[in-house]
């Protein structure tokens, strides 16, 4: 099914490879964690993690390390609850005050803040 897509043009070559490398990855321990978060939210976060750090094949497998590093840390329903309240103190007004000023929402976003340092050097740094 890939190969239709990306013959009809409707992947790019970059799409395919993050396509390939989330199906394959060969020799990985099957982790509760690791396997919790969905196709749609690991391509999310390794598009992202490229845009950030070049759209290059090294790129690619650093940020797939660390998705990979990230979710065998953290569970996804604790990565959604981080991610949303990162997103919901970006608004303005009295709502996202209490995003902003809630020690429950600051300890989820600590938890993800240290589970994308520990990726990061797993990653990053090697």
């Amino acid at each position: 099914m890939i190969r239709k897509l990306a013959e009809r043009g409707a992947l790019s070559a970059l799409a395919l490879a993050l396509s390939l490398t989330l199906l394959a990855a060969p020799g990985r321990a099957a982790d509760d964690h690791e396997n919790d978060y969905p196709t749609e939210a690991r391509a999310d976060y390794v598009f992202g993690c490229m845009a950030a750090n070049g759209q290059t094949s090294e790129a690619l497998q650093r940020c797939s390390c660390s998705l990979d590093a990230l979710a065998s840390i953290l569970p996804y329903d604790k990565y959604v609850q981080a991610s949303t309240i990162l997103s919901m103190r970006q608004g303005i007004g009295q709502r996202s005050n209490e995003f902003r000023s809630t020690k429950m929402f600051d300890d989820k976003v600590a938890e993800l803040r240290r589970a994308q340092a520990e990726a990061e050097i797993r990653c990053f740094r090697g």
